[in-house]
């Protein structure tokens, strides 16, 4: 999975999204902006706590398939019916709070000023 791009707003004016470690000549002004200004250890920590949360939301829809197929082999094979609905109400009850909470800590991620070379 490709990292999320870096967003510059030039002085005068200009916005671009440019990958991490990559420099952007801006069209407008001629200024050059280089991302990898930005410490390496404090975007990559970023990653991976981005990645931990998306990690978190798959691994707990897979213990909760996982539980629900084994309830299901050894009490009922009827329940495997119900499978579906449990999904569903997992992604209709516990997917927002953990949306939010995404959200919440992006909102709150740290923002870099950078200097044009």
């Amino acid at each position: 999975m490709r990292a999320p791009p870096i967003t510059i707003r030039c002085d005068c004016g200009a916005t671009r999204q440019v990958p991490y470690g990559e420099r952007w000549p801006c069209e407008s002004c001629g200024k050059q902006w280089n991302t990898a200004q930005i410490p390496a250890d404090e975007y990559h920590g970023i990653l991976r706590e981005m990645r931990r949360f998306r990690l978190s939301a798959i691994g707990f829809a897979v213990v909760i398939a996982v539980l629900f197929v084994a309830t299901a082999v050894f009490v009922s094979e009827s329940l495997f019916l119900l499978l579906p609905a449990v999904l569903t109400g997992w992604y209709i009850f516990y997917m927002p709070l953990w949306r939010r909470k995404v959200r919440r800590r992006a909102r709150s991620l740290p923002t870099w000023q950078l200097h044009p070379e």
